[in-house]
């Protein structure tokens, strides 16, 4: 069935792409996040548990929002764990890392996902995709604020 929507098939094709880049760095993230709460050790480790904990509930929730926009444009989501890995800029870990470094890696990827978003709204803005910037504006405020609560957490 043909979508009209106010969009050109080309301009949904680039909006996707876009929103299929966020939704690769956010599962990145999510993953990350993840296996940090399940690795963190130390001192801290009943805090940076919990903190983890709380931020990849977020972050799962939010893929599946962002994944639904790349099907509302009229494109497939990801079907692979290797399709989101091609697509993402934050890349995973080749050991795990001490909880110091886990809080700093965390700030990078949620820095990393303010620019992605960043992106994809330049790019919503210039066809006036709103539906997406609509999605993707509340992103960039959890983000930011992830990424602040965390440098505060790294001292």
């Amino acid at each position: 069935m043909d979508i009209n929507m106010g969009l050109t098939a080309d301009q949904r094709a680039e909006m996707a792409a876009a929103v299929g880049r966020l939704l690769a760095d956010t599962y990145a993230l999510y993953f990350k996040t993840h296996a940090y709460h399940w690795n963190v050790t130390g001192p801290r480790f009943h805090d940076l548990h919990a903190m983890f904990e709380e931020q990849y509930t977020e972050l799962w929730q939010a893929t599946d929002e962002i994944a639904e926009r790349v099907r509302a444009l009229g494109e497939l989501a990801p079907i692979s764990y290797d399709e989101l890995a091609k697509g993402a800029a934050i890349k995973f870990d080749a050991k795990t890392p001490d909880a110091d470094a886990m809080v700093k890696n965390l700030v990078a990827g949620h820095e990393q996902v303010v620019r992605t978003a960043r992106e994809v709204l330049k790019l919503a803005g210039e066809h006036g995709d709103e539906a997406t910037a609509d999605l993707v504006a509340p992103r960039l405020s959890v983000h930011e604020k992830t990424a602040w609560m965390l440098r505060a957490t790294a001292g």
